[in-house]
């Protein structure tokens, strides 16, 4: 599980049945800090997030697992809307 910043919204007039009733989030992999991580990605969302939440995501199959039909053709899926992530750098020394 990642954190990612939602950043904008993918519309798509035909789609695979199973995706049916399921938005697509243009998300913004990001640290606890809120500092980007990687490139902007694709995710299916099943959870009714928007433009400005803080959620977590997973790849490869356990995408398809976390959406209401398991058997959907994705690779990036939203988890969970995050309400706040920190890190305690003291904690680890």
């Amino acid at each position: 599980m990642e954190l990612a910043r939602v950043i904008g919204r993918v519309v798509a007039t035909v789609k695979n049945e199973a995706l049916v009733g399921v938005r697509l989030m243009v998300i913004q992999p990001v640290d606890s800090q809120d500092t980007p991580t990687a490139d902007p990605m694709i995710a299916a969302d099943a959870l009714q997030s928007g433009p400005g939440d803080l959620v977590s995501w997973v790849a490869g199959r356990e995408a398809a697992l976390s959406l209401p039909e398991t058997y959907t053709p994705v690779d990036c899926a939203v988890t969970s809307i995050v309400d706040h992530a920190w890190s305690d750098p003291e904690r680890y020394l």
